[in-house]
């Protein structure tokens, strides 16, 4: 096994193929029984396939008699009787492949491997388990929707001739569609304005959807992504935090510019921002720093792949947790 996968992300995903494979004998084991019941004939010549797959399995090891011959006319005599049942099946009106194993996945019957290698089933399984096993640290609560409360923006204009709610309204809207018709290949998004306007709420919303969705998103404040990044690095902790947060479908890394700029920091953050860029997937970045502010925290690089490369989303309004204070103060 890699040294960089999870031991318990690895084991997780072992027992969900082999409870896949499980599920899909058992359920064949089922519907073999309902056949033995209501078809006879079918279960008949069920049975008769299974014992031609024996006699082809004794052929090929007796080597007797003309081996090619027999050989030929058994899968002939196999390939009719499946043919006969597909009919049969149909006309007791059930479904052609009612007798077959139902796996999960095709390519590797559930096994886990192909020729002796993960199967890509496996390895998303792993990914999946190992995401989530990163997220666990995560304190950042998940919400929906409709938690999102627009009644908390002014709908009054700003010195700039902003409306606040009309334009959260927007952002909101988008957001709601980004989840609708994400993929794998969606583009990345960058959400900055003051403190308190609901981008870590709105990724925390995307987040749930998407994760109830069946992605892999990993989630999580960039210092902390980071403080792990660097106990893997300096093996003060057994896993490869980079490697999870690359491969994720979706990474949202929350709080850009809490982090402390360190060499070790600077470099990683740009190693999976640049990274994720050139693999076509998708990341989210949200910040409560300025333009001017980013361009003195980080190197050109880093911003022009944020101001070049992602949908740019400013938030306004006034911090709503101050609003809230005040609503129940009166």
């Amino acid at each position: 096994m890699n040294n960089n996968i999870s031991p318990t992300a690895f084991t997780k995903a072992a027992s969900e193929i082999e409870s896949r494979r499980n599920k899909a004998f058992q359920t064949l084991e089922l519907h073999k029984a309902e056949i033995s019941q209501k078809a006879p004939e079918i279960d008949s010549l069920y049975n008769r396939i299974l014992k031609t797959s024996i006699d082809l399995s004794r052929a090929i090891i007796s080597h007797s008699g003309d081996i090619d011959k027999i050989i030929d006319e058994l899968k002939n005599k196999n390939l009719q009787n499946q043919l006969k049942i597909k009919v049969m099946l149909r006309e007791f009106g059930y479904p052609e492949d009612y007798l077959t194993a139902k796996f999960t996945c095709p390519i590797c019957d559930d096994s886990g491997y192909v020729n002796g290698n993960r199967c890509n089933c496996f390895n998303e399984l792993i990914k999946k388990y190992t995401v989530e096993e990163l997220n666990e640290s995560c304190k950042i609560e998940l919400h929906d929707f409709e938690e999102f409360n627009m009644e908390l923006y002014s709908n009054i204009p700003d010195s700039s001739g902003i409306i606040p709610r009309e334009r959260m309204s927007d952002i909101l809207a988008q957001c709601k569609n980004y989840v609708d018709t994400f993929s794998k290949n969606s583009c990345s998004l960058f959400f900055f304005g003051n403190t308190g306007l609901g981008k870590t709420f709105i990724s925390s919303m995307i987040a749930k959807a998407l994760i109830e969705k069946g992605f892999n998103v990993a989630f999580d404040s960039i210092n902390n992504f980071l403080i792990r990044a660097e106990n893997d690095h300096f093996r003060r902790s057994n896993g490869n935090t980079v490697e999870a947060i690359i491969n994720a479908d979706l990474v949202i890394l929350d709080d850009l510019g809490s982090e402390f700029s360190t060499p070790f920091n600077n470099s990683t953050l740009y190693n999976i921002i640049n990274t994720r860029i050139n693999m076509e997937v998708p990341t989210i970045v949200s910040t409560n720093l300025s333009l001017s502010e980013l361009n003195d925290k980080y190197d050109d690089r880093i911003i022009s792949r944020f101001t070049g490369m992602y949908n740019t989303y400013r938030f306004f309004g006034t911090d709503i947790r101050q609003i809230k204070r005040r609503m129940k103060d009166r």
